[in-house]
């Protein structure tokens, strides 16, 4: 299913499209998951559907970057429409509207992940590691305030806990994907790491090169530099955890399955050492029995 496909489909079949392109995927937060409440998997589906799209616009194809956010400004333009009462353009965003008013979401973190799908176009580099925390703030936390706003349960406390686990599972996600993002879009490689303490271990741009196209093994600077991202952001998924065991039923049980996830995720980096480029970490059917008994003895 393209994203024009479902910009251009009738409102009746939005949710349903919506729901299978989430399950197509796999993320590190909840998309129409079982263990969810059946009345939260469709707007969370359509939540990440709206994710799912603006971040193939910045992502996939052969775009210019004037293309890449044009569509992006496409999606502010829709979004400004809503908070406007006036109709939208797109039969995806009718119905993405509905749902927002009905669930009473603020907009706010939406023109915020937007603005991160705008960052991923342009910027490519991190001096330091406030500028990724920062572009953490817009790219992972605002999908776990809408969350928590869908459970009903938007406190401040809450809020603080739920943005260290989305900040701390992006993160995760660099670590897990950088051969990956380093590859993507040819001359233009991302590298979401500290160039800061990259220079401090003594790491540089030709050798993650290097890594990434199987022509060195990593070094012991390498395997430093990533246990040193690896204990610090476990400590920062730590620091949210107590939001799995506050949250009741099974929306509580969910948050610790991801919690979970992304504490085995840490391990499996661990246990090669750090070294991404040959044993990119996946959870498998073992991973999920080990995450699942976690979740339910809240360990």
């Amino acid at each position: 299913m393209t994203n024009a496909h479902l910009l251009e489909t009738g409102s009746n079949s939005i949710v349903e499209q919506s729901l299978n392109l989430a399950n197509s995927h796999y993320e590190n937060f909840p998309v129409g998951s079982v263990f969810l409440p059946k009345d939260l998997r469709e707007p969370i589906s359509l939540i990440y559907s709206f994710a799912r799209q603006a971040d193939d616009f910045a992502d996939e194809g052969d775009l210019s970057t004037e293309q890449r956010l044009a569509l992006l400004n496409g999606f502010r333009d829709e979004l400004d429409l809503l908070q406007a009462y006036i109709k939208p353009k797109s039969a995806f965003f009718a119905s993405f509207g509905v749902m927002i008013k009905a669930r009473k979401l603020p907009y706010e973190p939406f023109y915020n992940l937007l603005d991160a799908f705008s960052q991923d176009v342009s910027k490519t580099r991190y001096a330091d590691y406030d500028e990724v925390l920062d572009y953490c703030t817009r790219s992972a936390n605002p999908i776990g305030r809408l969350m928590l706003c869908l459970y009903e349960q938007s406190s401040p406390s809450n809020i603080k806990l739920s943005d260290n686990i989305c900040s701390a599972l992006q993160i995760i996600n660099f670590l897990q994907d950088i051969a990956i993002d380093f590859k993507k879009n040819e001359g233009k490689q991302r590298i979401y790491m500290s160039q800061e303490e990259m220079a401090a271990f003594g790491i540089t741009e030709s050798q993650i090169e290097s890594y990434a196209a199987g022509k060195k093994f990593v070094d012991k600077n390498w395997q430093q530099f990533m246990l040193f991202n690896l204990h610090r952001v476990n400590a920062l998924l730590y620091a949210g955890k107590p939001l799995g065991r506050i949250l009741k039923g099974r929306i509580g049980f969910e948050m610790r399955l991801i919690i979970a996830g992304g504490e085995r995720i840490i391990h499996k980096i661990s246990a090669v050492n750090g070294d991404v480029f040959k044993h990119r970490p996946t959870l498998k059917h073992v991973d999920w029995i080990v995450i699942f008994f976690k979740a339910l003895f809240r360990i």
